[in-house]
């Protein structure tokens, strides 16, 4: 991150790292469905630490489920400081809901997400929570 990245206190502005959360759980999304995704919903947003001008940031966006036309995406970012060693540091998690779409712009099916790890098992177990939560919310709304 640069200067030009920062906020009047300093720090990373919060829509340069919503942006990079965007971007990284699109291209996940769209790996997963062969194609095109599009955003839905952004489900959370959690800012745990300050980023900071000279910090590398990494972005890990995983789909962690997948239904019918929609996907679930959780993403990580680390900050690490570029010129000096230590551990990376959380900054922000998140999860995105996606729809794959079409030449015509409309939704189209994706492929089942097969868990391969008892860590893709509980990602999952934590979508169908999430998942189910906007349909009650949904009915409520």
């Amino acid at each position: 991150m640069s200067e030009h990245d920062t906020n009047l206190y300093g720090t990373v502005h919060g829509g340069v790292v919503m942006k990079l959360v965007d971007d990284a759980a699109a291209a996940a999304a769209a790996r997963h469905a062969s194609g095109p995704a599009v955003t839905v919903s952004v489900q959370d947003m959690t800012f745990l630490r300050a980023a900071h001008a000279g910090d590398l940031l990494t972005v890990h966006a995983v789909v962690e489920h997948a239904g019918r036309t929609s996907m679930d995406v959780g993403v990580r970012v680390t900050a690490e400081r570029w010129d000096t060693p230590g551990p990376a540091a959380d900054v922000v998690t998140a999860h995105l809901v996606f729809v794959a779409t079409g030449a015509d712009g409309r939704p189209r099916p994706v492929a089942e997400l097969r868990p391969a790890s008892a860590d893709d098992e509980r990602r999952q177990a934590r979508a169908l929570r999430r998942r189910a939560l906007r349909a009650r919310q949904a009915e409520a709304g």
